[in-house]
């Protein structure tokens, strides 16, 4: 119920009793009823903490009457669930507690069956480390031998979410807290927007098939324009989007009723219409191409670290761009890793649940690729995809990331309640909208606060995990640090999992085993292979 028609309710229903009262004096006695649910209707009307009360007036409680009779049924979801629902259920209560900064421990001890396969744990160290001594900031430096910028960054970003498909309220309120946390936030590839750099936040400008903010009008990539844009001191680095996780291979998707005047004047698009990307780059169609567009954008950013996102697909493609790499002295400064896991706020159901590597086995596949050709050294990785808890950081640190990303659970942090509505324009906590009446109920200085402590309170958790095992910094976890059940009695660590390549390995024959077609067949002059079966 939104608040006009709280308010033509509240009326009617004032004057209906009294109307009541004036032909039977004992139905004066509803006002017990009426009076205290218009007083607590108006109280919610000027919440700022929750936005779905501020936006539902009343009825909008009716979400914590159910978390209120949770606990009765909880015990039944974590016996009955399959395929990590209570891992994600009890991820989000943790999201929302630190968010809160509110206490996040849990009685009882372990959660989960420690015998069930599946079961993941980090060894700790008979001589842990004090946490008085230990780095509560840990930050990783970002640019390579040709960057003149290079960029301090967290280890725990805000992963990318374009303004379109959030509201502008919901981005203000992600780069306000990376302001106030000293962390970068990525724009999506909708483009940067003014709701980007008014907070004053990092940003991480990305840049997909669309061209958004850097177009020319026929959607070809427009170098005045991103060089423009480029040098804007918020802009820390830069992004290229080969793939996301959600839809690897699928261009992106906004919806025509999210296609306001701004939106298509920051986008360069057509108001009213379905904005479609295209499933693949026109500003290169090469491995060695590609290579030379991100020296040209390096350059014309003023030597800003340039970088890349992908969704691990065909291994001998990723191969054939390391092998441009190593020709042609040119790298990117970053790569972004992200899982099939990725979430989206629209995508065919067949992309999200079936297509693209997931993200244990794509991070472990691309920092194995850039040591074996000898170039990692010169590239740091940020891996996405369901990066929620401290316990998430430390694992992808230990298969080869040197940061993390998250996007879902930063959304839970600034208000998200899974509502599922993201592609329909009716996000009732103003998250995901661009009706205007939705988007007001999003309080940004309430929940830039939320974004910076859910931030502050999952570093401090990888710290004190890392610190429990006598490391420190993130660069210090290595593979054999986690374990993980793979059956009734079998564990094996994340190292005999994915065993390391050997530096330089894969620069000539013989090639180790399992990467010989891979490395055979591909060529840094095409994307295609090279030995046609």
């Amino acid at each position: 119920m939104k608040k006009d028609l709280f308010i033509k309710l509240s009326v009617i229903s004032v004057i209906a009793v009294a109307a009541l009262g004036y032909l039977w004096i004992h139905a004066l006695w509803l006002y017990l009823f009426v009076i205290p649910s218009i007083v607590i209707g108006i109280m919610d009307m000027t919440e700022k903490t929750h936005t779905l009360r501020r936006n539902f007036p009343l009825t909008g409680r009716l979400r914590w009457l159910a978390e209120w009779a949770r606990p009765k049924v909880y015990q039944y979801f974590i016996e009955s669930d399959t395929d990590g629902a209570p891992y994600n259920r009890l991820s989000r209560s943790v999201i929302y507690q630190r968010a809160k900064k509110a206490n996040d421990s849990m009685p009882f001890g372990t959660q989960f069956n420690v015998y069930e396969p599946g079961y993941e744990w980090l060894n700790h160290s008979i001589n842990p480390l004090p946490l008085e001594h230990g780095n509560h900031d840990p930050r990783v430096s970002v640019g390579g031998p040709d960057c003149k910028q290079p960029y301090s960054a967290s280890i725990f970003n805000i992963s990318a979410m374009s303004f379109g498909s959030l509201s502008k309220n919901a981005i203000m309120a992600l780069n306000g807290g990376a302001k106030l946390g000293g962390f970068a936030h990525n724009t999506g590839e909708g483009g940067l927007s003014p709701y980007h750099l008014e907070p004053g936040g990092d940003v991480i400008w990305q840049i997909g098939t669309g061209y958004f903010g850097c177009r020319n009008t026929d959607g070809t990539f427009n170098f005045e324009a991103f060089a423009e844009r480029a040098v804007i001191p918020n802009v820390k680095m830069i992004e290229i989007k080969l793939s996301q996780g959600a839809k690897p291979g699928h261009g992106g998707i906004l919806p025509a009723a999210k296609v306001t005047d701004e939106i298509a004047k920051i986008r360069l698009v057509e108001k009213g219409k379905d904005v479609l990307s295209p499933s693949y780059h026109r500003a290169f169609s090469t491995p060695t191409e590609m290579m030379s567009f991100i020296k040209r954008l390096r350059d014309l950013s003023g030597g800003k670290p340039v970088g890349f996102k992908l969704c691990i697909g065909q291994k001998g493609q990723f191969i054939a761009l390391c092998k441009a790499m190593v020709k042609t002295g040119i790298m990117p400064d970053f790569i972004t890793v992200d899982g099939g896991e990725g979430g989206t706020g629209a995508a065919p159901i067949e992309f999200s649940n079936s297509v693209g590597m997931p993200l244990r086995d794509g991070l472990a596949f691309v920092y194995d690729a850039l040591h074996g050709f000898g170039i990692k050294k010169h590239i740091k990785i940020i891996a996405s995809g369901k990066v929620h808890t401290g316990f998430d950081l430390v694992k992808n640190f230990a298969l080869g990331a040197d940061m993390c990303n998250g996007a879902r659970a930063m959304l839970l942090a600034v208000g998200c309640i899974q509502a599922l509505e993201c592609n329909k324009n009716t996000c009732p906590t103003g998250v995901a909208t661009q009706d205007p009446y939705l988007y007001k109920g999003l309080d940004v200085a309430d929940k830039r606060r939320r974004v910076a402590n859910y931030h502050e309170e999952t570093v401090k958790a990888a710290v004190e995990l890392m610190s429990a095992a006598g490391i420190k910094h993130p660069n210090e976890l290595h593979r054999s640090h986690i374990y993980r059940r793979v059956s009734a009695n079998q564990i094996q660590t994340y190292a005999e999992m994915y065993p390391y390549l050997l530096k330089g390995s894969l620069l000539e024959a013989p090639y180790p085993k399992g990467w010989e077609l891979p490395v055979m067949h591909s060529s840094e002059e095409t994307f295609e292979s090279v030995v046609k079966y």
